[in-house]
């Protein structure tokens, strides 16, 4: 009898301390219960059907209900920041991982998220700073060297970001085709065309249906001189994405350098008949013309594009080349190669 007294006493005891049935105890101390994990199993069920706008209400719910902050489950609060994205609210999503961190500052994966999405808002120099706190704590994450790698990319140390990606390889010679394709881009920037092409093919290995990692392979060809292997490249990158209007205006202008003039003129109708009006068409046409000889064509092009209310830099460069009688383009052979 006294024994089992005893027990009840210490059970007793722990409740107040600790709290029972997930209510705080005395020192303000929570324990998960059977019924908070399925909220929480709920709320990630809710987010894996795409219900978000429901995920955050119950995630919401599921947080704030618990007093002592420190106990508040940071997959829960992760959870509720990808919800947020999920809808667009970028602002929420970065409060929510903003809150999350004052309590949970080395908690690798939710760093890695907010870090992810100062990125996608181009706050580099905040993204690369959570990036690096991350290392410090795991120094051969994957992730995390992938999205340093990413950061120094984007802001144009292009041999740091190689560093990075060069460790990751290291640890998984087989990581996701993406970051062997922004190693190959790091080596284009520096027009390194041997190794870009080296590594981009790498990437199409693995993904061969990735119309960027085409085009990059047709740059790479490019400036290593092998137009036609550029231009099929190009095309293929065509074939998977045929609507993209980047892809479309490289093909016109690779082709006027070439001196392919008829051919630029079809692709730049082409560009016309889905975008009318488009000004790099018309000015692709322009310098097909000029090309030719053909000046009063190129100068009606002109003024096509003239007569257009956008104020872009086509618009200001034919205001510019526009003098009567007729004006002698010139060649875009000198134009840049990125």
């Amino acid at each position: 009898m006294y024994t089992n007294r005893k027990i009840i006493v210490l059970l007793l005891g722990f409740c107040l301390l600790a709290g029972c049935a997930g209510q705080p105890g005395l020192l303000g101390l929570d324990i998960t219960t059977r019924h908070d994990k399925k909220e929480y199993v709920q709320a990630r069920d809710l987010f894996n059907a795409g219900q978000y706008q429901e995920a955050i209400t119950q995630l919401s719910a599921y947080i704030y209900k618990t007093k002592n902050v420190k106990r508040r489950e940071v997959r829960a609060y992760r959870l509720l920041g990808q919800s947020y994205e999920q809808l667009g609210n970028l602002n929420k999503a970065l409060e929510t991982y903003q809150e999350a961190l004052e309590f949970h500052p080395n908690d690798v994966p939710l760093l890695l998220a907010a870090a992810s999405l100062y990125r996608r808002t181009e706050l580099n120099d905040r993204s690369l700073e959570l990036y690096e706190r991350a290392l410090a704590l795991e120094p051969n994450n994957q992730d995390v060297l992938a999205g340093v790698g990413e950061i120094y990319l984007a802001t144009g140390y292009y041999a740091k970001a190689r560093a990075y990606y060069e460790q990751l390889f290291k640890l998984n010679p087989q990581a996701k085709a993406v970051h062997r394709a922004r190693y190959a881009q790091t080596f284009y920037q520096q027009k390194d065309y041997a190794n870009a092409f080296i590594n981009v093919t790498m990437a199409l290995s693995e993904t061969p249906d990735n119309p960027d990692f085409w085009l990059l392979s047709a740059k790479a060809n490019r400036g290593l001189g092998r137009f036609n292997d550029a231009l099929a490249d190009l095309d293929a990158a065509l074939l998977l994405a045929p609507n993209r209007p980047d892809l479309e205006a490289y093909r016109a202008l690779w082709l006027h350098q070439a001196k392919r003039y008829a051919e630029s003129d079809w692709q730049a109708r082409q560009i016309l008949d889905k975008r009318p009006g488009n000004e790099l068409a018309l000015f692709v046409m322009a310098m097909n013309a000029s090309a030719q000889g053909k000046h009063a064509q190129a100068k009606a092009l002109l003024q096509q594009i003239r007569q257009g209310e956008k104020e872009t830099f086509i618009h200001r460069f034919a205001d510019t080349l526009f003098a009567p009688p007729a004006v002698a383009l010139p060649s875009a052979t000198r134009a840049t190669k990125n």
